[in-house]
């Protein structure tokens, strides 16, 4: 072979070698791309489309113990993550109060809460352990990454199963 041949051989060796790692170093940016957009994606979204700011506390059952947090203040018209990442439970539940005329989302699955910022452990003998006993409403999520719930109308006043 002449060296004129040889010399092509390498370089076309060479090249192919540049395209092939260039061509996994794209896939595995690609991937991690996805990896990232998808657990961004991840999470429970709460969005107020009411046109007064909410106070937000959610509940969930985290390992064996009932855990119920809040307040997060929505502003009208807003949404905000709650829970960021995969979701570990399938069934979370929400109690939401109107800061305006005083009337609340809420049902029948009785959590504690606090006045000011708080995370319970636990959902019995809320009032003698220093805290309020209010009615959740239960959210399904279907066994989903993520879910998102939306207020949308205004609660009428004094509902909310307190």
């Amino acid at each position: 072979m002449t060296n004129e041949k040889k010399d092509g051989s390498q370089q076309m060796f060479r090249l192919a070698r540049q395209l092939t790692i260039a061509l996994l170093f794209a896939v595995v940016v690609a991937a991690a791309h996805l990896s990232t957009a998808s657990t961004a994606q991840a999470e429970l979204r709460l969005c107020n489309k009411t046109p007064v700011q909410v106070g937000i506390a959610i509940g969930y059952k985290n390992d064996a113990t009932w855990v119920s947090e809040g307040w997060w203040n929505l502003e009208a018209e807003s949404c905000q993550v709650v829970v960021d990442g995969p979701l570990p439970s399938r069934f979370y539940y929400l109690y939401a109060l109107d800061y305006e005329e005083g009337g609340a989302w809420g049902g029948t699955a009785f959590m504690c809460t606090h006045d000011k910022e708080f995370t319970i452990e636990g959902t019995a003998d809320c009032v003698a352990r220093g805290y309020e006993r209010r009615g959740f409403v239960e959210v399904d999520t279907g066994d989903k990454l993520s879910w998102t719930v939306q207020l949308t109308e205004r609660p009428k006043v004094g509902i909310g199963g307190q």
